[in-house]
Formats: C-alpha cells, sequence, structure tokens
C-alpha cells in the first residue's frame, strides 16, 4: 500500500497539477461539497464512505480533501489500488495496519481506489473491520462499478453517487487550464477537447495537455485541436450531414472514408456527426435552445444545423441518431471500425 507523495519525481499530468486542494475548488459535485463540509464543520464524521461515479470526476481528489480537511497529515493518509492489489493478503495487511494509532493526526485516512475488484475473500476481510472500526479510523472507497460492490459493504457506508461534469464544465475545465499554461485555446477547440473528455475531468485535461505538447502555436484552433486528437475538419461533418439530409448513402460514406483514410478516428467521426445531429433535432423540436446552440457550434455552425432542421433535412431524424448511437458504441468490437457506421446508413436511410 502506498502513502501519498510516494510518487516517482517527474513533469506533473495537467490532471494533477490542477487537482483540486480545497473544498471550494471541486467542480461538479456541488451537492457532494456541501454536505460533505458540513459534516467537517459540525464533526459529524462516519468511518467509512463508498464514492461512486464515472472515471476522472473527481472521487480520489475529494476523498484528499475530506482528509485534509480533518487536519490529517501525508503520512496518515494511505492510499490502495485494488485493480493491483485486490487479494486477502493486501485487506490483511491493511487490518494490521488500522489497529496501530495515527502518526500525528486525529485519523489514518485510508483511500481504497477501484474498489469494486477486491475479491470476495478480501471483501470478507475488510466487512470485519468497516463493522467495528477504530475511532482514530476513516475509509473512503472510491468505485465506478458500484453494482460489483456487496450490499453487506455498502450498507456499513456513506454513499455518494458521483454525476459526469457537463459539456460546460469541461469546456470552461480546458479553457482556464489553457490559459494558466500560456495558450489561447479557441472557444470552438474547447469545444472539441470538452467533447473528447467524454464526461471526466482527468481525460479532458489528458486531451488537452497532448494538444499543448503536440502544437507549436501558442493560439489553439479547432482545426489544430483537431489534428492532435484524430477528429475531422468541422466542414467534413457539415458535408456527411447534408448527405444524409438528402439519403445520399454513397456521398455519406465516400465522406466518412475520406476522413478516416486522412487520419481520422472513426469512433471521434461518429461522435462528431451526432453531436451535430442532436443539435439539428433540438432546434427542430426545441428552437428556445437556439441560443445555448449558437454558443456551442458558433454562428457559421448555427446557420449549417438550423437549415438541416428545416423540410430539407427531414431524413435527419430520431431514428437515424438512434442507429448512429448505436453504431458508435459497437466499434471497439467491430473488426472493421467503420463496417457498424456503414450499417447504421444501410438500416436508416436504404430503403
Amino acid at each position: 500500500m502506498a502513502k501519498k507523495g510516494d510518487t516517482e519525481r517527474a513533469p506533473l499530468s495537467l490532471y494533477r497539477k490542477y487537482r483540486p486542494l480545497q473544498f471550494g475548488e471541486v467542480r461538479g459535485q456541488e451537492s457532494i461539497v456541501s454536505v460533505l463540509e458540513a459534516a467537517v464543520k459540525q464533526q459529524k464524521i462516519a468511518h467509512a464512505y463508498l464514492f461512486a461515479g464515472g472515471r476522472g470526476t473527481g472521487k480520489t481528489s475529494l476523498a484528499r480533501i475530506l482528509a485534509h480537511a480533518l487536519g490529517t497529515n501525508e503520512q496518515d493518509i494511505y492510499e490502495m489500488d485494488a485493480a493491483s492489489n485486490r487479494g486477502i493478503d493486501e485487506v490483511r495487511q491493511l487490518r494490521e495496519g488500522v489497529s496501530t494509532l495515527p502518526f500525528s493526526s486525529t485519523y489514518k485516512f485510508y483511500i481504497i481506489d477501484e474498489a469494486h475488484a477486491l475479491t470476495k475473500d478480501a471483501w470478507g476481510a475488510l466487512l470485519k473491520t468497516l463493522e467495528e472500526p477504530p475511532e482514530h479510523v476513516i475509509f473512503v472507497l472510491a468505485t465506478t462499478e458500484l453494482d460489483r460492490v456487496p450490499e453487506t459493504i455498502v450498507s456499513r457506508c456513506q454513499v455518494f453517487n458521483f454525476k459526469k461534469p457537463s459539456h460546460e464544465a469541461l469546456k470552461k475545465l480546458a479553457l482556464d487550464v489553457a490559459k494558466k499554461e500560456g495558450a489561447q485555446l479557441s472557444p470552438a477547440g474547447a469545444e472539441l477537447v470538452a467533447l473528447m473528455g467524454e464526461g471526466s475531468f482527468r481525460d479532458t485535461l489528458g486531451i488537452l495537455q497532448k494538444v499543448l505538447t503536440v502544437s507549436a502555436d501558442e493560439k489553439l484552433s479547432e482545426e489544430e485541436v483537431a489534428k492532435v486528437v484524430g477528429a475531422p475538419a468541422s466542414e467534413t461533418i457539415n458535408q456527411f450531414l447534408k448527405a444524409l439530409a438528402t439519403k445520399n448513402i454513397g456521398e455519406a460514406i465516400a465522406t466518412f472514408h475520406q476522413a478516416t483514410d486522412s487520419g481520422a478516428e472513426p469512433a471521434v467521426f461518429a461522435l462528431l456527426a451526432i453531436t451535430k445531429m442532436r443539435g439539428v433535432l433540438l432546434l427542430r423540436f426545441a428552437p428556445k435552445m437556439e441560443a445555448e446552440l449558437s454558443e456551442q457550434f458558433g454562428e457559421d455552425g448555427l446557420k449549417v444545423l438550423k437549415e438541416l432542421a428545416g423540410k430539407e433535412g427531414a431524413a435527419i431524424n430520431a431514428q437515424l441518431l438512434s442507429e448512429l448511437i448505436t453504431a458508435l458504441l459497437e466499434m471497439n468490437r467491430a473488426p472493421i471500425p467503420q463496417i457498424p457506421l456503414e450499417l447504421a446508413l444501410y438500416r436508416a436511410l436504404g430503403q
């Protein structure tokens, strides 16, 4: 089991460099933060917490913040990656450590990441400690798969469900961090970084770091970001959607293949097409969202979407959007990643 601070001396990733250190710096988890802050102020601390949510949503960061808010020194914070230390021997070692007093803090604070990976025997050994925890011990179990955590464990923890950050929260994060790093990230570029982050603070900053590392230009346009992340040009996606609007399957597939032959990732192409197709349908059925969509896609992008939201774009409908979403989900399993999207077009438009 590693103690906090036992890391290699290497340049910090953006995610670690800009990891929140106080409750007030946490993004996107306001309700959880308010409950934990109140618990600290009122000294009503549980001895076991279960933080559940998608990757990169801030579970371990908030666990560390809670530890520090309770005055726990670094030497009394212990981290364990259950994915690598999942057996009963590791948990027995943990139980032995639990019995000793902290070095210089009120609490010994244990953070068990990827807790769902523990074996059945390991869970059984940990359960005994959670049933009668020493007064000086606090556990935070973090998991991306709550359904794999035994109910006997869940019932002995205060459970907090971390939600995925919104697209706007990820976009703002990308813009803020890029500025701090001395780069000028265009709003359209930030949109693409946030979209590729797929609901994860960590993944969003990982993509931004890749862009900042590869690019020699301090001004980062959408085109600059697209080159790094394997995304097609915005106009290419527009061309694809216009072909779909006229049910021109041949033109749509040709556009798709030209993009992938030029280096675009099939899944990224599909994701961007789905995002714009969603914008078309929102303009058609929820026109009051125009201002929000204008901010997301820009004036030029919005103009294209509005054209497709009219009668000439009737072939862009809910069925087609559903087919493309299915195709995106199947791409990782397909022997040739282009096939699911091609099949989706045949099913939706080849009638």
